[in-house]
């Protein structure tokens, strides 16, 4: 019997101290116990904690960042390899607690809506399928067969294929994502969505441009024996805790650390490590050097700066050595251009665009001389900006210049943010394919697929408001908390025929809902897959840097009427083209009289391509895949390149790496065969007079939209949410005091004004002119059509906004 977990909801309890300037140590440590003896218990959390990111283990449901000692072949890791907030990660899915058919009778969907996602989220793990008719109020049970013939019968209803989306979370294994993205394309549509389009997409974008591959080119042992550590826009304390330890080794090596962020963050500043005797006693490690307080969205200009300082540099002294030209002439292209244009370079305009001073640049210049294996890390600080694409390709050009690629100790490292969100990109998740990765998928499994582009989370939201979308199909994820401009959103996916969310727990797209709704609740990354003959099974993930290892669930699921999501792929397909290799309902010879299936009219595409697909989709072997992942993975090795001998490599302990070309030979898949040195347009970011530039980000008690509780330890923030970090300075020009109640107006060209309303002011040491709330509670005020240009990804870092007292 479920029962209503009683938590805080509002900010009445909020209370504001000062910042801390060191990470970890005991705090962490009581935080872990807390929250894990709360949810599991001690049984449970003993259990669990000793096999988080452990080989014959399971990966970790929060972040990517890799495990140790992956080269080196050795059998086991001699550390936990968990941090805080994988620990509170964990706890969440491992819960004790359930939610059962009672819950949901009791609470209508319009009293859920009203709820917190921290309310949503304590109320524990969905037990069984549960349906929203059209016109109910109320969620009541289904069986999942009924559930995947609803769910078949509203997908063979729609005009086209394209008028279905189908969206992916980063958690999702790499067996369930290549599943999934099999059985849309078999339903004859590219529209797969997902997580990476509001993240780091602007990452891939400039990386595919510029190096010919999206991925980053660094390994964790580049990070150790780096000479100087470049982390711009991320916040590891919070967001990849157990990268600090990883950092910690680089200065025990000598390395040194730049970081450059609007706000100073505990966790880059002392590193305590809790499994060290001097972390615990609060005598920890000092990581940043140098830090750099930039203004939002000034990356680009700092990083065009030092490019032009590295150029002046080499030419006052060409025997210094301080540009790599024999890299530059062997593997690289574009360099006289950017000579050319960095010649003409503003330094007003990247004072004003940056916030600091010629001095200040000139100090990290002098960093970076004597350097000769740099690492450069970013995340969302750099790619949800105007400019993000532009910002990362400048940030290629300053390695280039210096042959920082190819080099060990040295490279590209966007850290990704999900676990497995890099590996569902590789899987095929991705809206705009790769022409050779649908060749072979039709080669192996004899369906032809759609080659038009899809949309991606942007245009999928524009396409529901437009009535050109008329089913969601979520596996993971909140879309409705997740995406930008939340008022345009919700009444988007309220014009849906149909929403499908598959989850672990509850969340607040589990309340927005088209005409009618489903909820199929799945298995979590620590509970026990067990096929049909009773044998444990186990999926696989690929970490930021490319590592695919296995994952092995081991507790007892909180209920029997769990599916896996490969199950749920599976049993969806089986509905969609009809079991056993047989036609669909609707029956049909495939030659325009066939199965809606597939069949849509997109770019003359005609009703005979449309049946062929659907007859060739019957003929794949849905069941037998699901029964025995082991056979979807000779399908990945088929398709994916990199993948050889996957399923005997997949059982090493610690996994194997992917192929990097850049990174292995130096090899750019690129037109030309050369990395690509580009020029980028200078345009700083204009903010009117008594307004601030927002950014959104996480406190330390949450991940992505999943909200442990009302804290922010590091930020001094307890007992609520809603409150805005700006600079005193910034208060009293606006005539504003700390403590003082205001509403956020985001401001933008198409003339509407977005609202959040009630926060509290916190006088905070943040870069002059920008501000900083909490997400999802900022994410009204980010207008849907605020994009990155070249990655379409929301602008959620820098909104301009005024303070309405």
């Amino acid at each position: 019997m479920s029962r209503d977990r009683d938590v805080p909801e509002d900010d009445a309890g909020l209370r504001v101290g000062p910042p801390v300037d060191h990470a970890v140590g005991m705090p962490a440590t009581r935080s872990i116990a807390r929250h894990t003896m709360r949810q599991m218990g001690a049984v449970r959390t003993a259990r669990v904690l000793g096999r988080i990111n452990q080989p014959h283990g399971f990966d970790c449901p929060g972040c990517a960042w890799p495990e140790p000692d992956h080269e080196t072949g050795r059998p086991g890791f001699k550390h936990l390899e968990f941090c805080e907030n994988g620990a509170k990660a964990v706890a969440e899915e491992a819960t004790r607690r359930t939610v059962e058919r009672d819950f949901f009778a009791r609470h209508p969907v319009a009293e859920l809506h009203q709820r917190s996602e921290h309310w949503l989220s304590q109320q524990g793990r969905l037990t069984e399928p549960m349906h929203l008719a059209p016109g109910a109020d109320h969620y009541v049970p289904i069986a999942w067969e009924d559930a995947f013939a609803l769910i078949a019968d509203e997908l063979r209803a729609l005009d086209s294929p394209d008028e279905a989306l189908f969206y992916t979370s980063g958690r999702t294994s790499n067996e369930a994502a290549f599943l999934y993205q099999l059985l849309v394309r078999c339903f004859g549509t590219n529209n797969l969505p997902d997580c990476s389009n509001m993240c780091h997409e602007s990452s891939g974008s400039a990386l595919v441009e510029t190096i010919g591959i999206g991925k980053g080119s660094v390994t964790v042992n580049d990070l150790v024996a780096a000479d100087l550590i470049i982390v711009a826009g991320q916040n590891p304390g919070t967001n990849h805790p157990r990268m600090l330890t990883t950092l910690e080794q680089a200065k025990e090596q000598g390395a040194r650390i730049m970081t450059i962020n609007p706000l100073p963050e505990a966790g880059l500043q002392r590193f305590d490590n809790p499994q060290r005797l001097r972390g615990l006693t609060g005598h920890g490690t000092p990581l940043t050097d140098l830090f750099l307080q930039l203004r939002l969205g000034g990356d680009l200009a700092l990083f065009q700066a030092l490019n032009r300082l590295l150029l002046d540099a080499d030419a006052a002294d060409p025997d210094a050595g301080i540009v790599d030209h024999a890299f530059l002439r062997d593997h690289c292209e574009g360099t006289e251009a950017l000579r050319d244009h960095l010649a003409d370079l503003s330094w007003p305009d990247v004072e004003r665009a940056t916030g600091l001073t010629r001095d200040q640049i000139d100090e990290a210049l002098a960093m970076i001389l004597p350097a000769r294996r740099i690492v450069v890390c970013w995340a969302m600080g750099l790619t949800q900006h105007r400019d993000a694409v532009a910002t990362i390709r400048e940030v290629v050009n300053f390695l280039l210049l210096r042959g920082n690629i190819g080099r060990k100790g040295a490279g590209l490292c966007p850290v990704r943010g999900h676990s497995n969100v890099q590996g569902d990109r590789t899987m095929g998740i991705w809206e705009k394919p790769d022409p050779g990765f649908l060749d072979r998928q039709e080669a192996t499994f004899g369906v032809p697929m759609p080659r038009a582009h899809g949309h991606d989370v942007v245009d999928s939201i524009r396409a529901l408001r437009d009535g050109r979308a008329r089913v969601l199909f979520a596996v993971g994820g909140n879309f409705a908390s997740a995406t930008p401009d939340t008022e345009v959103t919700e009444a988007a996916l309220r014009r849906a025929r149909l929403t499908v969310q598959v989850s672990t727990k509850l969340n607040r797209s589990h309340t927005v809902t088209g005409r009618q709704a489903l909820i199929l609740p799945t298995l979590g990354r620590t509970d026990r897959d067990l096929g049909p003959d009773g044998q444990p099974r186990f999926v696989t993930v690929e970490d930021s840097m490319s590592v695919v290892h296995a994952s092995r669930g081991r507790l007892a699921p909180p209920s029997e009427s769990l599916r896996s999501e490969v199950e749920i792929v599976a049993g969806l397909a089986r509905a969609l083209f009809g079991p056993d290799g047989g036609p669909g309902d609707g029956g049909g010879d495939g030659d325009g009289g066939g199965p809606r299936v597939g069949g849509g009219l997109r770019e003359g595409v005609g009703l005979g391509e449309g049946g062929r697909r659907a007859a060739a989709a019957a003929a794949v072997p849905w069941e037998a895949l699901a029964a025995d992942y082991g056979r979807i993975r000779d399908r990945i090795e088929a398709v994916v390149p990199g993948f050889e001998r996957f399923n005997e490599r997949a059982a090493w302990p610690g996994g194997f790496v992917l192929p990097h070309g850049p990174r292995d030979a130096r090899r750019f898949d690129t037109p030309s065969g050369r990395a690509r040195l580009t020029v980028n347009a200078l345009e700083p970011l204009e903010c009117p007079p008594g307004r601030l530039l927002l950014q959104s980000l996480r406190s330390h008690d949450q991940y992505n939209t999943t909200v442990y509780g009302l804290d922010d330890r590091y930020r001094g923030i307890s007992g609520g949410r809603r409150v805005v970090f700006v600079h005193p300075d910034d208060l009293a020009e606006l005539g504003l005091a700390d403590g003082q109640q205001v509403d956020l107006v985001s401001e933008w060209r198409d003339g509407r004004e977005r609202r959040a309303d009630g926060f509290r002011l916190v006088a905070y040491p943040t870069a002059r002119g920008c501000a900083a709330a909490y997400y999802p509670e900022t994410n009204p005020l980010v207008p849907l059509d605020s994009t990155a240009r070249t990655s379409n990804t929301p602008t959620s870092k820098a909104i301009v906004v005024r303070l309405e007292p």
